[in-house]
């Protein structure tokens, strides 16, 4: 998927249709800067809003993600591709995603156990020692409260006993016992417990 492409397809796109940036951007109620990204091929637009950028550009989504017009007979082979590549972007992004979750859970524990050894052993007035374990405590949650909310939302997990590829509620993963990203949860559709395994592949 070449962004550069897909960005002056878009430009090409929106001056043909006589819209300015900031009119396009007031469309789609976002900033003229997030249009300007897309068209010099820093960014790409957000999944939400692709579809009314099509309408408004009088093209396809499959027209978009090849940066050109496809021909019809080209179409579903064109599809094909750009399924595939979207299914390895979001794959690597997926597993962006999870390595941070790690780097952020690590640096949390790692974060909160420096703090309790300062506070119990190096600092000896007893307001500063709470103080300072109180806030060992509140950068743990929020720093582990932050790495299963990206875990949640990426990927899936699968049941082990039917198989089952789902995406639990947020409460559901906080509270389940686990052993690295494998963890014990009820499967929404056989609603047995096991320990079910977390991919960061598309379904």
């Amino acid at each position: 998927m070449d962004q550069i492409k897909i960005g002056k397809f878009i430009k090409e796109k929106r001056k043909e249709k006589n819209i300015t940036q900031s009119q396009l951007a007031e469309k789609l109620n976002i900033t003229d800067r997030a249009i300007s990204k897309w068209e010099n091929g820093i960014s790409m637009p957000d999944a939400s809003i692709i579809k009314n950028l099509c309408d408004i550009l009088d093209i396809t989504i499959n027209d978009l993600f090849c940066g050109e017009k496809v021909d019809q007979k080209e179409y579903d082979t064109k599809a094909d591709k750009v399924i595939l590549e979207m299914k390895n972007r979001i794959e690597l992004q997926n597993k962006r995603l999870m390595f941070n979750e790690i780097i952020i859970g690590f640096m949390s524990s790692i974060s909160f156990f420096i703090l309790i050894f300062v506070s119990s052993y190096l600092i000896e007035n007893n307001i500063a020692r709470i103080i300072l374990i109180v806030l060992s405590f509140i950068f743990f949650i929020i720093g582990v409260s932050v790495a299963l909310k990206i875990e949640t939302e990426t990927g899936y997990y699968e049941c082990r006993k039917c198989h089952h590829k789902y995406i639990p509620k947020y409460k559901d993963v906080y509270f389940a016992m686990h052993i690295g990203t494998t963890r014990y949860l009820k499967c929404p559709k056989c609603h047995m417990k096991s320990w079910n395994k977390k991919n960061y592949k598309e379904k």
